[in-house]
């Protein structure tokens, strides 16, 4: 069976370094482009929510395979529950946004006269936005810990009742999530351009979370494989990843093309003026996000075997991530840095910052326990897993 993974010194070396760099970039970028404290905390938005964004899907992974009687993805579930690690990380980085407040959303100012916002204002205001922000990570944070916990104790013991608590707190888990997730992306990002609403917006945040998480598993499987783990992990696994991936870059354009179409369409000024700045100001990213999210995964996972092959579909699962970074880029510039934003040493240091951190405390949580889930009632059948 699997050994464990080992979180080498070298490993952590490596990701400090990792950090180092960005810092080095951040401070380059400080002397060469002069970043203002608008553009500092833009990127520690846009990186925290692209961060935490595969944290929560670690949570999501877990408990939609739960509760929908899943076997296959037993084998692997422990890398979910790792990456689910990183969620207080995450909510210490998000209420750093205190100070930073009146660079991102405009809504925040005091003595607006502004009847759209006023409107707003019992939702939209600086208490409320911190309380429903505690809300979330405590209860998200409170669950995929039980569901960490529940998984580790069924390690112990057969008994089936870790299996049938696995399911509720799954259950709970989705419930919740159904609701937090749309209202999350109401708070933190769609009211950045807080005249603007979309009744699709929670939806298409959802699924590039979706795509997001898929593609950092698809890459930690890869990684783990290469280091000689996951030996139980086979083709047909793989395989449903990359259908996954496939089918997640399609419905993202859906719901993409379903929210541009319409507000193009009946060119509405106060709707249209949410896509006109990033298709007119920023029209390369606009049209690079679109391949990269789309159209290279759509044509390079179009074939069966282009699903199966784990070096092509990591690759593929790279330029999806890529793409879904340039994408909550692109949602939150036009409504806090405008048409000067561009992409420098600043934005790469914070992301190099980023990852470096990321990738120390999933590993560190990956090699405190069994790469394998023992006693699952279903983990023979995910070894014997045919599509």
């Amino acid at each position: 069976m699997d050994k464990n993974y080992t979180f080498s010194r070298k490993a952590q070396i490596a990701l400090l370094a990792a950090g180092g760099f960005g810092i080095l970039l951040l401070l380059l970028g400080y002397l060469i482009e002069a970043p203002n404290g608008q553009r500092f905390w833009t990127n520690i938005l846009i990186n925290n929510l692209f961060f935490l964004f595969i944290a929560l899907f670690g949570g999501v992974f877990q408990a939609l395979h739960k509760i929908a009687y899943s076997g296959w993805h037993t084998a692997l579930q422990r890398i979910p529950e790792a990456f689910a690690s990183f969620l207080p990380v995450s909510a210490i980085l998000m209420f750093l946004l205190y100070f930073g407040m009146h660079d991102i959303y405009h809504w925040s100012h005091e003595g607006l006269h502004d009847p759209v916002l006023e409107g707003k204002a019992a939702y939209l205001n600086i208490p409320f936005f911190f309380i429903r922000m505690a809300v979330y990570f405590g209860v998200w944070i409170w669950l995929t810990r039980l569901l960490r916990k529940n998984s580790l104790q069924q390690d112990l013991s057969t008994d089936i009742k870790y299996y049938k608590k696995g399911k509720l707190l799954g259950a709970l888990f989705m419930v919740f999530f159904a609701v937090s997730s749309s209202t999350m992306s109401w708070d933190w990002l769609m009211s950045i351009d807080a005249h603007w609403y979309s009744t699709l917006y929670g939806w298409f945040i959802f699924i590039g979370l979706f795509e997001i998480g898929i593609a950092a598993i698809i890459l930690f499987i890869s990684f783990l494989k290469w280091n000689g783990h996951l030996e139980f992990i086979n083709k047909e696994h793989i395989h449903d990843m990359g259908k996954y991936l496939f089918a997640f870059s399609i419905f993202w354009m859906y719901l993409w093309f379903s929210q541009y179409l319409l507000i193009w369409y009946s060119h509405i000024p106060e709707e249209t003026a949410y896509f006109a700045p990033r298709l007119h100001d920023h029209t390369i990213l606009f049209f690079t996000i679109l391949v990269l999210n789309f159209v290279i995964p759509f044509l390079g996972l179009m074939t069966r075997n282009s699903k199966r092959n784990l070096k092509w579909l990591s690759i593929m699962a790279v330029i999806v991530l890529i793409g879904q970074w340039l994408n909550i880029y692109l949602l939150v510039i036009p409504g806090t840095i405008g048409k000067t934003a561009q992409i420098g040493l600043t934005e790469i240091g914070f992301v190099c910052l980023y990852l470096g951190g990321f990738l120390f405390v999933v590993l560190s949580s990956l090699s405190k326990a069994p790469l394998l889930s023992k006693n699952d009632p279903l983990l023979e059948e995910s070894f014997h897993y045919e599509t």
